[in-house]
């Protein structure tokens, strides 16, 4: 899978989970994929203060981007 294929999945894995994050007041923008396996993003809105915001980052947001680029190894939440 090409860098620019692995990039369009993560992105339709993040529009996927948008919506559920927004329900909360909440949102995700994609910083950066490093070396097509590290994806980085920025939790923003309630999400970004949110004390369970690890738990979503790894439950939620990993597992979708894992789901459409299986070979993304982690997902990293950058603060603002």
């Amino acid at each position: 899978m090409s860098s620019e294929e692995i990039r369009l999945n993560v992105v339709k894995a993040l529009d996927e989970i948008r919506p559920f994050l927004e329900n909360d007041g909440g949102n995700i923008n994609l910083i950066a994929i490093e070396n097509d396996e590290v994806v980085k993003v920025q939790l923003v809105g309630a999400c970004s203060s949110c004390s369970v915001n690890q738990m979503t980052l790894k439950s939620g947001v990993e597992m979708t981007i894992k789901k459409y680029a299986p070979q993304i190894q982690s997902v990293i939440n950058i603060e603002a």
